[in-house]
């Protein structure tokens, strides 16, 4: 017997109104897990490690203490 079928069978045995509740919920589960692969399928699309390179640089003397802020800094 195959889950389907199983819960088609219990789902038979319950009242209407139960059915009903049956019916929301699974419905919000089907809506969840849309949302829930729909995020994934994003995050997957956005790249991984490396996706800069090349696009961006910094200057070879970016630690360097800045002139402007010499009176500032301790000697």
């Amino acid at each position: 017997m195959t889950i389907e079928n199983a819960i088609l069978k219990n789902i038979e045995k319950l009242p209407e109104s139960v059915k009903q509740a049956v019916l929301d919920y699974t419905e919000f589960l089907v809506n969840r897990y849309a949302e829930e692969a729909a995020k994934t399928e994003k995050a997957a699309k956005r790249g991984g490690l490396g996706i800069w390179k090349g696009k961006i640089w910094m200057a070879d003397d970016f630690d360097q203490p800045l002139e402007d802020l010499k009176d500032y800094m301790q000697p």
